[in-house]
């Protein structure tokens, strides 16, 4: 199948079609081309989160994924929305199929690039929030901050956190992120 285009509107079933070569994002119907490999930086950063979650959940019934990893936000092959966060964590294994997640999964880590900012801070803010997202970080790591959003009645409530901080993740009672290790030189 032709690469997408930007004035179409697609479904996951569609999404399953494009050529793996290039990654995607499909938010309302909308493709979004997702950027080349992320910065040393951003993978870092990634690698830092990732190990910290991994070794609080290590024989916990949660998961930790890594992008690429998909999620059906909808968790349906007529689904408009597809994401690719950088950090999902999914404590209900229903939710895992072989494709990734169908469904909200309960954490999810965004790590701001200059290319993604914009959609991570209001387009996918707004998706996860309706879609069900219980907590929601926003990683950016040019000013080393961190803006941890935890769903309540449907509205985020919206924390900011700095580089020397300890951050208590709501979702899983006892984890805690050191992020003088995350953002370490």
């Amino acid at each position: 199948m032709p690469m997408p285009q930007q004035n179409e509107r697609y479904t996951y079933t569609d999404y399953c079609t494009w050529d793996d070569s290039e990654r995607w994002e499909l938010i309302d119907g909308v493709p979004y081309a997702m950027s080349p490999a992320p910065s040393p930086a951003h993978q870092e950063v990634s690698s830092e989160l990732h190990r910290q979650l991994a070794n609080f959940l290590k024989g916990k019934p949660c998961k930790v994924y890594p992008a690429p990893f998909d999620v059906r936000l909808n968790a349906s092959d007529e689904d408009d929305t597809v994401v690719q966060p950088d950090l999902s964590v999914i404590c209900d294994h229903s939710k895992i199929d072989v494709k990734g997640c169908k469904g909200s999964p309960d954490l999810v880590m965004e790590i701001l690039s200059p290319s993604t900012a914009r959609k991570d801070r209001m387009i996918k803010f707004q998706q996860y929030r309706q879609s069900g997202v219980r907590e929601y970080w926003i990683v950016d790591p040019d000013t080393k901050t961190v803006q941890v959003c935890i769903l309540s009645d449907g509205i985020y409530a919206t924390y900011m956190y700095a580089d020397t901080d300890t951050v208590p993740v709501s979702v899983l009672p006892g984890c805690n992120i050191e992020l003088q290790d995350v953002f370490a030189e």
